[in-house]
């Protein structure tokens, strides 16, 4: 049997000149004396507050134990495969770009940054910038970027809470003020800033220029409808599945048993992250686990099966490697 057991993360907050001080959305315990514009959750630095490896990091579990707590289905057997964290913006973030693969190698990066937003709240009018407007070409882009009017040529639209988002690697973006958002990428925290409202920070021109796609996959994910379970007490939403990653909405009223291994026989970690509700996450042999609003739980792949029970009600994202080869998923703007 493995010693691996259900961990609970806790939360980096992460401060941010685009932050808030008021976090009470996901966190109403939580008081800040600073603008907090991000929680990292499962970063190769957080820190598991539980059990016999509290105070240890995502990072040195994962190369202690491999596939073993990774997964089958990961890219690397030695670093954990995929970042989640919460995004807090009441401003306006800078318009940046990450790199894909190919292109995060050259400039000596172990790997490039696609990744997708799940829109947890949103107030009425809030907007994020995805990609740029159509017909505008990379150097339209740069003229505008150094006559400080970038923000004319991004294509922005309104965002609903339930929606995700889909941010291929290449695709220039922003969030705009107003929503909170769970952000689950792979493990990279390669960005490129191209303009920042005249904040004092510094740029990366070159090398995001260099990143820049004009036309990519990003957009707002096309989903299939819920499929009820439990006798239509619960439901699973299908949020994306795509080349880097896979995650499900949950929403329980009844315990649901959960596997750590997918139809291609190969096995992933599992993140489960509540945006609502309250549950306990069980292991048979280990000491349950609970899933609060705000929490983060890993399970490593070695667990094999694991149940979440609701306390009245959970709703809470799963995010994981596929072991199957996945194209991008079908979006719309």
């Amino acid at each position: 049997m493995t010693q691996l057991y259900p961990l609970l993360m806790q939360p980096d907050f992460d401060p941010r000149p685009w932050g808030t001080l008021d976090l009470s959305a996901v966190y109403p315990n939580h008081k800040f004396s600073e603008r907090i514009g991000e929680a990292w959750l499962t970063g190769d630095k957080c820190v598991v507050s539980n059990g016999p490896f509290a105070k240890r990091t995502l990072a040195d579990l994962s190369q202690e134990f491999g596939a073993e707590f990774v997964g089958t289905a990961a890219r690397d057997p030695q670093r954990f495969p995929l970042l989640v964290k919460f995004l807090f913006p009441e401003e306006k973030l800078s318009v940046q770009v990450h790199p894909d693969n190919e292109t995060a190698q050259r400039f000596g990066e172990p790997w490039g940054k696609t990744e997708c937003w799940y829109i947890a709240h949103a107030r009425p009018g809030a907007q994020i910038a995805l990609g740029l407007k159509p017909g505008v070409r990379r150097a339209q882009f740069e003229q505008a970027i150094h006559e400080s009017r970038a923000d004319e040529l991004l294509n922005w639209v309104n965002v609903y809470q339930g929606e995700m988002i889909y941010m291929a690697a290449g695709t220039v973006h922003t969030l705009g003020p107003g929503s909170v958002i769970v952000e689950t990428q792979q493990q990279s925290d390669t960005t490129y800033r191209l303009y920042d409202y005249g904040r004092p920070r510094p740029l990366h021109l070159e090398r995001g220029l260099d990143s820049i796609k004009e036309r990519t996959a990003a957009g707002k994910v096309i989903r299939p409808a819920p499929v009820s379970i439990h006798r239509g007490r619960s439901r699973q939403s299908s949020m994306i599945a795509a080349p880097h990653f896979a995650v499900d909405l949950f929403e329980l009223k009844e315990p649901h048993v959960f596997s750590t291994a997918d139809s291609s026989g190969k096995t992933s970690v599992q993140i489960l992250v509540a945006v609502e509700g309250c549950g306990v996450v069980e292991v048979q042999g280990r000491d349950p686990v609970t899933l609060a609003k705000g929490d983060a739980v890993v399970l490593p792949a070695a667990v094999q099966n694991f149940t979440v029970r609701p306390q009245w009600t959970v709703e809470f994202l799963k995010s994981c490697v596929p072991g199957n080869r996945v194209p991008e998923p079908a979006t719309r703007m």
